[in-house]
């Protein structure tokens, strides 16, 4: 199975990590033998058809900062991701939620060279989630993303797989670890700023934190499961969305007399999506704490399903990106995948 990195982020990063330490495995349980053959970063690119030394790529990334240092041979295509011959594509880049580039573009021209494609960048879906899926279908490749939402939770997965044969009428959770772990630290007595700073220190904020905490992340994770597991066709624009920027201590005692907490919710009703504060009762099965995310799935006969977990770690959305890249394999049975 030849394989196209594209994004050597951390997740890029922990993906070949990944590969190093269950290579073994993988051909054992699943018979799968990845083979990346290039490595893209935002700077060029680290090439060999007849595959990459994953150790030394992360050496050289470490020391360079860039991939292309691998070799002093430049591989000259214009397009990479259209020259490679390659049966799978990681697209690993950092989501833009306003054009979705240049990740949009890369799975585009994935999926029109009749490549699989798995990415964890939530923009190409969030803007165009139809479209996508249309043109894999069109070329009989899989689009797959379960790394999108809950990182390495299988959020899509159990909704998708666990709950089939069943209907999915409503679902609400948590879809944000930055902002919960944020009104966590704010319901132990931190304001918003302090709170906001103690998740930056701690890696858990960027350092422009915009998309996380005026709820626009948690939006687009709304539109992606809206779309895979209820069908809809919905975009971003779809979403009400308030995030937490004005929340005050009073909002947060007023909740905790209550006993309950104040969480961002996203919700999905009836093609009624939403991402706001809701105070919600501290028995409820998604008032989680900390960085966690949780989602309950009401279902037409099995009632209410609650998954809860971590939603957010490189090594966590890698592991993602290998579930993904078994069940390519195990629905290509009769492709030479191997």
């Amino acid at each position: 199975m030849r394989i196209i990195v594209c994004g050597m982020g951390v997740v890029g990063q922990s993906f070949l990590r990944l590969l190093i330490s269950n290579s073994n495995l993988l051909y054992k349980n699943y018979g799968i033998k990845p083979r990346v053959v290039a490595c893209i970063d935002s700077k060029g690119i680290a090439y060999s058809q007849t595959g990459l030394d994953l150790e030394r790529v992360l050496r050289v990334k470490e020391k360079y900062g860039e991939v292309s240092k691998y070799s002093e041979t430049i591989f000259k295509a214009d397009n990479h991701i259209e020259n490679i011959d390659a049966e799978v594509l990681l697209e690993l880049t950092p989501t833009n939620l306003t054009t979705a580039e240049p990740g949009l573009s890369h799975v585009i021209s994935g999926l029109r060279t009749k490549k699989n494609v798995i990415t964890v960048n939530k923009g190409p879906l969030a803007l165009s989630f139809s479209s996508l899926v249309e043109l894999s279908e069109y070329n009989n490749v899989m689009l797959r993303f379960s790394g999108t939402v809950g990182g390495g939770t299988p959020v899509l997965d159990f909704a998708k797989h666990c709950l089939k044969g069943d209907r999915i009428t409503s679902f609400t959770g948590i879809l944000n670890g930055t902002t919960n772990y944020i009104l966590t630290k704010m319901a132990d007595g931190l304001l918003f700023r302090e709170a906001l700073q103690d998740a930056k220190e701690k890696g858990y904020a960027e350092a422009n934190p915009s998309l996380d905490i005026d709820g626009d992340d948690a939006a687009a994770k709304l539109v992606i499961m809206a779309n895979w597991i209820m069908g809809y066709k919905v975009t971003l624009k779809d979403v009400d969305k308030t995030g937490i920027t004005d929340i005050d201590q009073e909002e947060i005692v007023k909740a905790a007399m209550d006993r309950k907490s104040l969480k961002l919710i996203a919700n999905c009703d009836k093609e009624n999506l939403f991402v706001r504060p809701i105070p919600i009762s501290k028995d409820d099965p998604i008032c989680v704490n900390g960085t966690l995310n949780a989602v309950t799935f009401q279902s037409e006969h099995s009632g209410a399903q609650t998954i809860i977990g971590k939603g957010a770690g490189g090594m966590e959305t890698a592991s993602s990106v290998l579930r993904d890249l078994i069940e390519i394999k195990e629905n290509f049975t009769n492709y030479q995948l191997n």
